[in-house]
């Protein structure tokens, strides 16, 4: 096969040495172990079994065929009626596999998969994963020839970095799955493999799938409201991931109870431990609800007993004639299926990821798969400027969605404002300022912030590198800086400049309020300039003195510290925003005051990093600056700038990236300034108008667009 693939009447023109029996057996064919005639390289030489095609053909001709006995059995089973959509959608699965084993036996399509991966990879600066070098001159229809790759495989490696390399297997593969959108889906242990360089090589791109850009955000919606617990916005994510018909709302979806029966098992997932773990904590929590001294039976029995109560209840709240239906469990799962479907990707998702726990729990018997997840996450939620992402991440950090439609809602009803400059003022805050409850809500959560900034860390650090003498640390430390210091900006960057221009707005309001309407020294003022008032109004002197004359050296002086209490005062925005500011700080201060003391050689990475981070890379790192042991002198500030790459960063990044991120939070705090006034009930329309215009176009001047920066498209 070999020879007439690689057109040769003998071998050893192209290899000076191959192994006579295969070294390794490849699903549908067998790998030998040779040396490349021309460089001397070593290299696996996969060659494809004669005639698997037409096996493959036989045994899915033999599943089809037995695919509609098996659903009517399994259904039998269940007690529930086979219906023919139940045996279309069965053989549908069949058929996708078959697909899917079919595009196996491309090794041109492998090549073509493994060389993007590998392209991809090196673009997004995951180094810590790799695959094969492909030999392009070497790749035929049934023969592939890649490096030869030492390492062993993931599972079965003793190496202290086996943690760490689990967690770069999940980016890895949340990566593929929502940024590349080619997924590989055939992660079986043999086909990860640790090298001898500290990391992961991925084997095998025979079996892939292609996941387009509408499904990657539906499920990094998905993931992020899973991620929160925001149960409510569940139904509509199924529905874009394509687990329901077309026709079914999110209503009916919400009503149909998928919410509740959802919360319960990413709970338990996240808790992790695997099926086994799983399975423990159920069994706890049954005994707690039903009873400690019964036995396994009984509980499920009980437990299926509540089910049968709680489907009735759904039925009768549909107007179902509960008592009408013979058989409530056939009923419901009827009833599912006009709701759910499974759309043939999940397969290959719940395939891939399945191994990938399996490895994890192999390694740690409490891993969780879904906390795992949370790095990735963080990172492309900050990164990512899309709609869609941006949307998602203000959610995961308590923030309520882009504030235009509420601004729109809240006009006067003046058609021509939407473009006008107040408008745009208007656009510029996030939300609108107002003592009403409703809008209390949407407050940035400080804890999810340090939360998602750690899994930042972590993924960034994680697989950056092989993180030898703190170099994922120290990639982790630039990208975070890159990211808050970036002139193009960021949706973080965007988030923190509109709280920062809040918190300033918020914090000079009450500095104000404390030194002119709280302290000792200004309520004394208001009494005196109060005084005369209430001696007037109780004299003759009241009904003597000329109401012109009265107005302006009595009641306007009097009524000055009522009028500077309203300019000042807070609202329920401004205290929430000053209590999410204590909080953040509270925070920091609690894991700065935890962090390690630094040491003479935590000082050589020190700045960004803590020294902890390095132990912790798979499960999420503190991203928390660590202040050095000895102050910045002139000799380490000077040790500092002789270093070519500090000297680019600060020139080519941090410089810029400062000047900028001034600009804008300068210009938001006019924008808060604008809004201030336009919404002020003590000024004259006419002077909010031109108070609002004035500091929206001030900022507009601070704030301008920077073509070479401006990346928006």
């Amino acid at each position: 096969v070999l020879k007439k693939q690689l057109g040769v009447r003998d071998l050893k023109q192209i290899f000076s040495t191959l192994s006579e029996k295969p070294v390794a057996s490849a699903s549908i064919g067998q790998v030998y172990r040779g040396t490349l005639q021309s460089n001397g390289k070593d290299v696996a030489v996969k060659v494809q079994r004669p005639g698997i095609l037409s096996e493959i053909a036989l045994d899915l001709h033999v599943l089809r065929t037995l695919t509609p006995i098996q659903t009517i059995l399994q259904n039998a089973v269940n007690g529930v009626k086979t219906t023919q959509e139940d045996i279309d959608t069965a053989i549908l699965l069949v058929d996708e596999w078959g697909r899917g084993f079919v595009a196996e036996t491309d090794y041109r399509l492998e090549a073509t998969n493994t060389i993007s991966f590998e392209k991809a990879m090196r673009q997004r600066g995951l180094d810590a994963v790799c695959a094969p070098q492909v030999v392009p001159d070497l790749v035929r229809d049934t023969v592939l020839v890649t490096e030869w790759v030492e390492g062993t495989r993931l599972d079965r490696d003793v190496s202290p970095d086996v943690p760490r390399l689990c967690g770069v297997a999940i980016n890895a593969y949340l990566t593929m799955l929502l940024d590349t959108g080619v997924l590989h889906c055939d992660p079986h242990p043999g086909n990860l493999l640790r090298t001898t360089d500290g990391r992961l090589c991925i084997l095998d791109w025979g079996m892939t799938l292609a996941v387009p850009n509408d499904l990657q955000y539906a499920l990094l919606e998905f993931i992020a409201h899973i991620n929160v617990e925001d149960y409510d916005a569940i139904p509509q994510d199924f529905i874009n991931l394509g687990f329901s018909p077309d026709g079914v709302s999110a209503e009916r979806l919400k009503n149909s109870g998928v919410t509740e029966g959802l919360s319960f098992a990413f709970r338990q997932l996240s808790a992790g431990g695997g099926p086994k773990k799983i399975q423990e904590r159920v069994k706890a929590e049954f005994q707690d609800r039903y009873g400690s001294e019964l036995s396994d039976v009984e509980l499920q029995q009980a437990a299926r007993t509540e089910m049968l109560e709680r489907m009735e209840e759904q039925l009768a709240s549909e107007g179902v004639d509960v008592k009408g239906v013979t058989n409530i469990m056939e009923e419901m799962s009827r009833r599912n299926r006009e709701l759910f479907a499974l759309p043939p990707y999940v397969l290959y998702v719940a395939r891939a990821f399945s191994t990938l726990e399996g490895i994890g729990l192999s390694i740690d018997e409490n891993y969780a798969i879904v906390q795992e997840c949370y790095p990735y996450l963080a990172r492309r939620l900050f990164t990512d400027r899309s709609p869609r992402a941006k949307k998602a991440l203000r959610a995961m950090l308590g923030l309520s969605e882009d504030g235009e439609e509420e601004v729109t809602a809240s006009t006067t009803g003046n058609e021509d404002k939407s473009t006008s400059a107040l408008a745009v003022v208007q656009a510029g805050t996030a939300a609108a300022i107002s003592s009403a409850p409703s809008n209390a809500a949407g407050a940035l959560s400080p804890a999810k912030l340090i939360e998602m900034s750690e899994g930042f860390a972590s993924y960034t650090a994680a697989t950056a590198d092989v993180d030898r003498d703190g170099a994922g640390q120290s990639a982790a430390a630039s990208e975070f800086a890159k990211l808050l210091l970036d002139p193009k900006g960021s949706t973080l960057q965007d988030i923190l400049v509109d709280e920062t221009a809040r918190l300033g707005d918020a914090a000079t309001r009450a500095a104000i309020r404390a030194a002119l309407v709280d302290s000792q020294a200004a309520k004394a003022a208001a009494t005196i300039l109060r005084t005369p008032k209430d001696i007037i109004e109780n004299s003759p002197l009241n009904s003597i003195l000329p109401s012109p004359l009265k107005k302006a050296l009595i009641d306007n002086p009097a009524d000055l510290p009522s009028l500077l209490e309203k300019l000042v005062e807070l609202n329920a925005e401004d205290e929430r925003v000053l209590s999410s500011a204590i909080e953040l700080r509270d925070a920091l201060v609690a894991r700065t005051a935890a962090a390690p003391t630094s040491t003479d050689n935590d000082n050589k990475n020190n700045g960004m990093m803590r020294n902890a981070f390095a132990t912790q890379l798979s499960d999420g790192a503190s991203f928390i600056p660590s202040m050095p042991s000895n102050p910045l002198d002139n000799d380490t500030i000077n040790s500092l700038l002789s270093d070519p790459k500090t000297r680019e960063t600060l020139t080519e990044q941090v410089v810029p990236g400062v000047a900028v991120l001034g600009r804008r939070v300068g210009a938001g705090l006019l924008r808060r300034a604008a809004y201030r006034a336009d919404k002020s009930l003590l000024l004259p329309e006419e002077t909010r108008k031109a108070l609002a215009n004035a500091n929206q176009a001030l900022a507009d001047v601070i704030d301008y667009k920077d073509d070479n920066n401006d990346d928006s498209s």
